[in-house]
């Protein structure tokens, strides 16, 4: 075997061809994170015959004393049933790594354990991914373990939702909990829109908080990726809100004025109205929401004649897969589930584009039990999405006496490494 440096242009033909390709394991994602003080090269892998049998990107930085961490997103692209060829490939990489001033490197192989469906029962099952886990342990890489929340640096379950029927199929396949969202959301006046690179800015105001990454890191994305990078936003429109609420006030009080007849009709003839009127007050209740709701958007489209921008999503196309990368929206404004409906206009748009699945990003591996990330599944899976659980992270230590000095003095300062 022999490990050698490929150009951007090979990487980049031979990765998109691999089972375990990922937007992670790009040369636009390399680039994309020197914003993040990360350097980034590409390694291949040659069998005897001088074929290239496995490749990965590594980004690396230094981290103490000269010394450097590094770290494959997502995993070598390998094959990681070839025991003889992971045990070769470990033995020089470290090799190599430990003459050019590593401690370790860090990975999570894309390679599935499991899909599920949203209770957490089990759809598939990898037959081989004991063998594989077997594999690598035995060869020194450190298993992080079978976690089920965001322990990891990238998320060790995600939601994806397969594009592989009509947008109406896909429309019904939805929960209904998200269906009602969807037409709340759209009763309110809810548009989405494409942005522009240059409403970066806007985006960051919603997503800020959420991970610690700043507008630098999502700048670097959205030039490195190019057009293959998006943005998507939630505009609420005034007018279609006032238009909206106006008719199903108007409805209602037809409903109401009916009920109320048939109210006085039973009662002159001196029966039952016990059914009647509770239907009759049940219309007042609705009459009094559908009123406070036209209050409501007549006094948003007085502060916001033209719009206002509450919510919004970045998303990375990479060969047929969609993948949502961060999103966020305006808490004050978070009655109006404009992060349900962005996510379904976005697989209608891509499906209709061809696009094979779309990546929800990051779930929790916890389906039985309530925890403080049970909505954001009850939510991510309501899509129809499968839970896809990966076999998790790991370490290969290069350099053991100077890693060891290293996490000392991280943990002195209370960091994990």
């Amino acid at each position: 075997m022999k490990i050698i440096t490929l150009s951007e242009e090979e990487f980049d033909e031979y990765a998109k061809k691999h089972k375990y390709k990922s937007p992670y394991q790009s040369s636009n994602y390399g680039k994309a994170m020197k914003v993040e003080g990360y350097n980034h090269h590409f390694l291949g892998f040659l069998n005897n015959s001088n074929e290239l049998v496995g490749a990965t990107m590594m980004i690396y930085k230094p981290v103490f004393l000269g010394y450097k961490f590094a770290y494959a997103p997502y995993g070598y692209l390998v094959d990681y049933t070839n025991e003889d060829f992971i045990e070769e490939l470990t033995i020089r990489l470290k090799k190599l790594l430990f003459k050019q001033r590593f401690l370790y490197i860090k990975m999570n192989p894309l390679v599935h354990c499991a899909e599920r469906k949203k209770d957490g029962q089990i759809i598939s099952y990898n037959p081989e991914i004991n063998g594989i886990l077997e594999i690598l342990q035995k060869n020194g890489y450190i298993h992080h373990g079978f976690n089920k929340f965001f322990e990891n640096d990238k998320p060790r379950w995600t939601a994806i939702t397969k594009l592989i029927t009509t947008n109406d199929r896909l429309y019904h396949q939805l929960s209904k909990n998200i269906r009602n969202k969807i037409s709340k959301a759209t009763k309110c006046g809810i548009e989405i829109r494409q942005g522009s690179n240059e409403e970066l800015e806007t985006l960051y105001e919603f997503i800020k908080r959420k991970h610690n990454k700043g507008i630098k890191y999502y700048r670097s994305i959205l030039d490195c990726f190019k057009e293959d990078a998006e943005i998507y936003f939630a505009d609420i429109n005034p007018s279609k809100y006032i238009e909206n609420s106006q008719k199903e006030y108007e409805k209602e009080i037809n409903i109401n004025s009916e009920l109320n007849e048939e109210l006085q009709r039973l009662s002159i003839a001196g029966k039952d109205i016990t059914k009647i009127m509770n239907r009759k007050m049940e219309s007042d209740k609705l009459l009094g929401l559908y009123h406070e709701s036209l209050a409501i958007a007549t006094n948003l489209y007085q502060q916001y004649p033209n719009g206002i921008t509450i919510g919004g999503c970045l998303v990375i196309k990479y060969d047929k897969g969609v993948h949502l990368i961060i999103e966020g929206f305006n808490q004050e404004y978070r009655n109006y589930n404009c992060n349900y409906l962005l996510k379904w206009e976005l697989i209608k748009k891509f499906n209709n584009e061809g696009f094979n699945y779309f990546n929800l990003n990051g779930i929790a591996g916890e389906f039985n039990e309530k925890n403080k990330y049970s909505g954001l599944n009850e939510m991510k899976l309501g899509y129809n999405a499968s839970a896809i659980e990966y076999i998790g992270e790991f370490d290969l230590i290069i350099n053991p006496t100077m890693y060891n000095m290293y996490k000392k003095k991280m943990e002195k300062k209370g960091k994990k490494i």
